[in-house]
């Protein structure tokens, strides 16, 4: 075996020590791979097997008592060794920085930090190309023909799963309790999912993200933000589109614009400390939703929404009015194994907050008068577009649930949410009435879409700005969290 020389594990009492030495093992151990992937497609001949290793952080505490019961995350649930993986420590270094600290402020010992016993794939020792065995399939050398996989070791799908998210995990006698929620070689799977299917590198997401399902809200949020960036606003650092194509606050334009737009489009108005808020076109669908709510997790955002259009359910409610969902009849079946329908998908009183307030904000309603424009109630999210002309057991089961508006994405972000531990909330405009003869037409359409989507994106953009306001540690609400749950947020 061809391996790094093995650093020995150290305990640090300074959670900025500690992630400076995960970046020095990670930095070394991923270069070590590339320098010798890169010999073995020049043609240099490999005899052994080359294997680096993710670098690791472990705490081990010796008693159940913690030093704050009102805190969701920053402990271990009880005493033992527990550790996780760690990837791109460059990335997440506020993040990391943040986690480390609080499991040394609560629990009063040091972290260890070493080289795990994951290795590294060869494909995630570079920052993007997962495709890499392109570069041996077409070389015409033939000491580099045989398979990757006999000299590097290459991702794995069958040990990437969520079984720690989904409270699945079957800890090995003797084996560390998990960490975080995801281990190295997830993340820097969904790392790589980001950019194939946004078209953005992951380090231009922040930590506020808005889903939506129609072109109108990305056209309308890049207007908005370049306006914000040529006023000169302060603390805005760019603005991000597909093609890592980025507008600096001084007007400065880098990068180059794909040729063919990507399958989910992210836009960044980027703030320091990821402060800022990334908005995705996801599409119409919940495997979509589902998608890339499994990928954006891994970042391990302080809020996404859902803004988008919904069929309004009840004869009172107008084309432009409002959803705020409280409540959600789960019938798009892409979550039902992870996550069964059993399983309650609580509102979350500061996101539910944030959104009424932006509401009033923006349209000027407030107590009784609001009710004019707004509903709160349950959505019901489908996965057969065509819903309407299913038969009446559809109807009365939607009847039965008091669903006031149905979309087809709006479940299972929020299912996704639930069960990624990332705070989630949903606004929908009623766009049409099909069990009430109001159904989509080109010219309605358009009148409908000019006189409402710019006032719903400044909602949710104001509702996510109220919740920037907020401490991390009330907006990352213990309902989100089990009994036996892992330390890092």
């Amino acid at each position: 075996m061809q391996s790094p020389p093995p650093i020995a594990t150290e305990s640090f009492s300074d959670a900025s020590l500690a992630v400076a030495r995960l970046e020095e093992i990670y930095e070394r151990n991923t270069k070590f791979l590339r320098d010798r992937f890169e010999a073995y497609v020049g043609g240099e001949g490999i005899a052994t097997r080359v294997r680096a290793y993710y670098p690791f952080v472990r705490i081990t505490t010796a008693t159940h008592a913690r030093l704050d019961s009102r805190l969701a995350y920053g402990f271990v649930a009880g005493p033992g060794v527990h550790e996780t993986s760690v990837t791109r420590p460059d990335l997440f270094r506020s993040y990391l920085v943040e986690q480390i600290g609080l499991l040394i402020q609560n629990h009063g010992v040091p972290v260890e930090i070493g080289e795990s016993a994951e290795p590294i794939p060869i494909h995630f020792a570079y920052r993007r190309d997962i495709n890499i065995e392109a570069a041996i399939t077409t070389s015409e050398n033939s000491s580099v023909a045989r398979s990757l996989r006999d000299a590097f070791d290459v991702p794995d799908l069958a040990t990437m799963d969520d079984s720690i998210a989904d409270g699945t995990f079957e800890l090995r006698p003797g084996a560390p309790e998990p960490l975080s929620l995801f281990r190295a070689a997830r993340v820097d799977y969904s790392l790589r999912r980001l950019y194939h299917y946004t078209g953005t590198d992951p380090e231009y997401f922040q930590n506020f993200v808005i889903f939506t399902n129609y072109q109108f809200y990305v056209d309308a949020f890049a207007q908005a933000c370049q306006q914000r960036l040529q006023s000169g606003e302060a603390g805005l650092d760019a603005f991000v589109a597909p093609g890592n194509v980025i507008t600096q606050s001084g007007g400065a334009i880098s990068g180059t614009a794909p040729s063919r737009a990507p399958q989910m489009p992210a836009f960044h108005l980027v703030v320091s400390g990821y402060r800022g808020i990334s908005l995705i076109n996801i599409g119409t669908g919940p495997s979509n939703a589902r998608n890339v709510t499994d990928h954006v997790a891994v970042l391990r955002p302080h809020a996404w929404l859902m803004l988008g259009h919904c069929a309004g359910l009840r004869n009172t409610q107008r084309l432009g009015d409002y959803v705020l969902a409280h409540g959600y009849v789960r019938e798009d079946h892409v979550l039902d194994r992870e996550l069964p329908l059993w399983v309650p998908i609580p509102a979350l009183a500061e996101m539910q907050v944030a959104l009424e307030e932006a509401v009033e904000d923006v349209t000027g309603l407030e107590g009784f008068e609001l009710k004019r424009l707004m509903r709160t109630g349950t959505v019901a999210s489908v996965d057969n577009r065509n819903w309407e002309i299913s038969g009446p057991e559809v109807i009365r089961r939607l009847s039965q649930s008091r669903a006031v508006a149905l979309d087809m994405e709006s479940a299972a972000i929020a299912a996704n949410g639930y069960r990624f531990r990332v705070p989630y909330g949903t606004l929908l405009c009623v766009s049409d009435k099909p069990l009430h003869g109001e159904i989509k037409l080109a010219g309605m359409a358009s009148e409908f879409y000019h006189r409402r989507v710019g006032q719903h994106l400044e909602i949710g953009l104001k509702a996510l700005e109220r919740l920037k306001q907020q401490e991390s540690e009330r907006l990352h609400s213990r309902k989100l969290r089990s009994f036996a749950e892992v330390a890092f947020q």
